[in-house]
């Protein structure tokens, strides 16, 4: 089996950190696309601006109607986009690592769905505020984590126990949301329905700045244990001999992508399917070759930060793409991502089951 090409860099202090320069060079391609793309974002809508006049204002050196529209009325929602894109993508792949399954997604899982619930219950009981859904959001994505976590357990949390039960709850959890809506009155099913299709639209600085501070506690701590996410893939038991406490690292970063899974969708709604298609496009150009590993699958890796990038870089063009193509505000980037996902789940179904894995 031939392994990617790493450098090793060396610091001070003996101390030493193995970089993949494949992984490296995906991520930083994708980092560039992503910041292309919201540069082109900024420019569109009903008062376009040219990209060079984006930089400027960006710069504080534009027109004050330029600085007015890119700094306050559109910075925040490619912020939100980027952010909300780089927690979907960082969760499907700790997801689909723990679970070692490309199917264990939040999207198959429930996680998105159980978000989705807790903010209709704001909405339809207490017709809450915009922050008041947000946290409601967030709460209902943590409760069905902790539901979802305890349902799966029987001596430790296995991949596909996992993904079978997170069928069985998104379906429940579908279900409870499908009553909700048929229980509010026309003003809020309204307000409901346009929530849950998932959408940039209207996001302010007060959804960029929660979501950033929950992104710079969480993607650390998950970057930090990377090493030995990666030593569990190669199954419990090699993890537990070479030192890693499995069951503490698996909760630990179970309880990171439900909560940048939930973050995600309090601040821009469920926008479905980014969590489970970018890791998986990620890993494919991280490794190109079509690497295998002894059991006939991909090789084993999280590939945390090509996902994370890919997300970011997947949401902020879809929305540019619906902002071009049906024109601002028309269509919701969670139709786009939602249409485009559920073609790639088809797609990665049948290359699942002609390889013999489900």
């Amino acid at each position: 089996m031939r392994t990617p090409r790493t450098h090793v860099l060396r610091i001070r202090g003996g101390l030493s950190v193995r970089i993949d320069l494949r992984a490296f060079a995906v991520v930083a391609l994708l980092l560039a696309a992503a910041l292309a793309a919201s540069i082109l974002l900024i420019g569109t809508g009903d008062f376009p601006v040219p990209a060079g006049d984006v930089l400027r204002a960006l710069a504080g050196h534009g027109s004050r109607g330029q600085e007015f529209v890119v700094t306050e009325l559109r910075l925040p929602r490619v912020l939100v986009g980027l952010l909300a894109g780089a927690s979907l993508g960082l969760g499907g792949a700790l997801f689909q690592s723990l679970t070692r399954n490309p199917l264990g997604s939040p999207d198959v899982l429930g996680l998105g769905q159980g978000s989705t619930a807790g903010a209709l219950v704001v909405i339809v009981l207490f017709s809450g505020s915009a922050a008041q859904v947000a946290a409601g959001a967030l709460a209902g994505g943590l409760a069905t984590g902790t539901a979802l976590y305890l349902a799966a357990w029987r001596r430790g949390v296995h991949g596909y126990r996992l993904v079978l039960v997170g069928i069985g709850v998104s379906a429940a959890v579908t279900a409870v949301n499908g009553y909700l809506l048929t229980q509010a009155d026309l003003v809020d099913a309204a307000r409901a329905v346009l929530w849950t299709t998932g959408s940039l639209a209207g996001r302010g600085w007060e959804q960029v700045w929660p979501l950033l501070a929950l992104c710079a506690v969480l993607v650390p701590v998950v970057l930090g244990h990377a090493r030995a996410l990666r030593t569990m893939e190669m199954g419990d038991d090699t993890a537990y001999a070479l030192g890693v406490r499995v069951e503490r690292v698996r909760l630990l970063l179970m309880v990171c992508a439900v909560l940048l899974t939930a973050g995600a969708t309090a601040a821009a709604g469920p926008i479905g399917f980014v969590a489970l298609t970018a890791p998986q496009l990620a890993r494919r150009l991280a490794l190109p070759r079509r690497l295998k590993s002894a059991g006939g699958g991909p090789v084993p890796g999280p590939n945390l930060g090509p996902s994370t990038a890919m997300g970011a870089t997947l949401l902020i063009v879809a929305d540019w793409t619906a902002q071009r193509v049906f024109g601002a505000d028309q269509l919701p980037v969670g139709v786009v991502t939602g249409s485009l996902g559920g073609v790639y789940l088809l797609w990665l179904l049948v290359t699942e089951r002609r390889a013999g894995r489900i």
